[in-house]
């Protein structure tokens, strides 16, 4: 080996994609709407709730489809007064839920504040490093054909285990937080420009906080790099809202999150079923079952 020469240095010695490994599931949508009271109050009695049935069934079968699931959430706060949370398989699906809600009667009275598109995304940090160091030490050249097929071959067997993360059921808890956040960018604090080893230890620690909690929320963390104005999106499920507080503070002293994180709007809602819609449209907070 002529150290003259770095070309003839083995792919050991160069530096390793900075990327890592992801897997996807659901496509996700939240879409956060303002009813207008003041017209559905002005409407007849019989009418609402010809209109509020209609609703109902349309909501009832988003909520107990078996390929990706819906649910109505009521916003606390006026940044909304509702909240629909969709998980499909195809983006082409999350439009026809946007399609199927609009036709219906009760979009009338809706009318849209913001909405964030995403998708499940679990980061795949030791197995990229495991699978990258193992392809340089056989002297596998980055993105050659032997290396992008053990890749894929990586990806297909991490999403195969992982499929009930990626595609899960709606939690059925009583409460949801949404927010979407980034890993910030500065003159001084830059997380992409760590090595991917820093980042897959601050992401262990990170993940160690949430596993602490896994008995009281489920956490679903979806990727928008590409979709939405922020890079990820965290949805929260739980039966009492003061564990969102607990978690995220609890995780803003760990260095992922005190160095590099960013976070956005929080908006924060109580699950309503299908059955109790018309109760949430006539003023009445629906009872969790």
């Amino acid at each position: 080996m002529n150290p003259a020469h770095p070309e003839t240095l083995p792919v050991a010695a160069t530096q390793l994609p900075a990327v890592p490994l992801t897997i996807e599931g659901y496509a996700t949508l939240h879409q956060m709407m303002r009813f207008r009271w003041t017209a559905w109050r002005s409407t007849a009695e019989s009418v609402r709730r010809e209109i509020a049935v209609e609703a109902a069934k349309l909501l009832a079968e988003m909520e107990s489809k078996t390929d990706g699931q819906s649910a109505l959430f009521s916003l606390i706060g006026h940044k909304g007064d509702l909240m629909m949370v969709h998980f499909r398989k195809s983006f082409d699906q999350l439009n026809q839920a946007e399609l199927d809600l609009a036709r219906i009667r009760l979009n009338d009275f809706m009318e849209p504040t913001t909405s964030y598109l995403s998708v499940i995304e679990l980061g795949l940090y030791e197995s990229s490093l495991k699978t990258y160091k193992a392809l340089a030490d056989r002297g596998v050249e980055p993105h050659s054909e032997e290396w992008n097929r053990a890749i894929q071959e990586t990806v297909a067997r991490q999403k195969e285990a992982m499929k009930p993360r990626l595609f899960p059921p709606m939690p059925p808890n009583r409460y949801i937080c949404f927010y979407p956040m980034n890993r910030l960018r500065g003159e001084d604090k830059n997380w992409y420009t760590l090595p991917m080893e820093e980042r897959q230890r601050q992401m262990n620690e990170h993940g160690m906080v949430g596993r602490r909690y896994a008995g009281e929320v489920k956490q679903i963390i979806t990727g928008s790099i590409g979709f939405d104005d922020w890079e990820w999106g965290v949805d929260l499920f739980a039966d009492d809202p003061l564990v969102f507080k607990k978690l995220i503070y609890e995780m803003r002293f760990d260095q992922v999150s005190a160095v590099y994180a960013l976070f956005g709007n929080f908006y924060v809602g109580l699950r309503c079923p299908a059955n109790r819609l018309y109760d949430l449209l006539e003023g009445n907070l629906p009872q969790h079952d």
